[in-house]
């Protein structure tokens, strides 16, 4: 796997469509983050490849960026196959992304029991912005600590 791709697997106990229920509304990424940082705005999920979300972050939870502290994020949905693949970048529609995606990755283990892979890929960011910042941007445990937090969404919802 490259650094610029990284992910995270848990076998949560819920059907796919349950837990993409979850993963593909802007709603359940504020539950799965957990850090206090996202708040949503949007009524309600993205359903086809080229529909936007937008988040509102407050990093000063985090206090990780001293300059940086709230604003929208502009996200646009890359890829998505219901109760199997939801996946997105930070961008819009005609300004363009950044050339990095977040997704989540659900395999059916079950009509009980999914798969779950949290990821982050980083390798169709531009060459100029790959000399600016140490790798992995996105760190595994972060993305642990989402499919844990999931992992705990979902028992409260089914």
């Amino acid at each position: 796997m490259s650094d610029k791709r990284v992910s995270a697997t848990r076998r949560i106990p819920a059907s796919a469509a349950e837990v993409f229920a979850i993963v593909s509304s802007p709603a359940g990424h504020v539950e799965i983050d957990g850090s206090g940082m996202l708040v949503s705005t949007e009524a309600k999920a993205p359903a086809q490849v080229g529909d936007t979300f937008t988040m509102h972050m407050d990093r000063r939870p985090l206090s990780d960026i001293p300059n940086l502290v709230e604003y929208d994020v502009v996200n646009v949905v890359t890829r998505i196959e219901p109760n199997r693949l939801f996946e997105w970048a930070v961008g819009a529609p005609g300004r363009g992304t950044l050339g990095h995606v977040y997704g989540w990755q659900l395999v059916a283990v079950s009509d009980t029991e999914t798969d779950v892979t949290n990821y982050c890929d980083w390798t169709d960011l531009p060459e100029k912005y790959l000399a600016q910042w140490t790798w992995p941007i996105v760190p595994v445990e972060m993305l642990e600590r989402s499919v844990a937090k999931l992992t705990q969404v979902v028992k409260k919802t089914v």
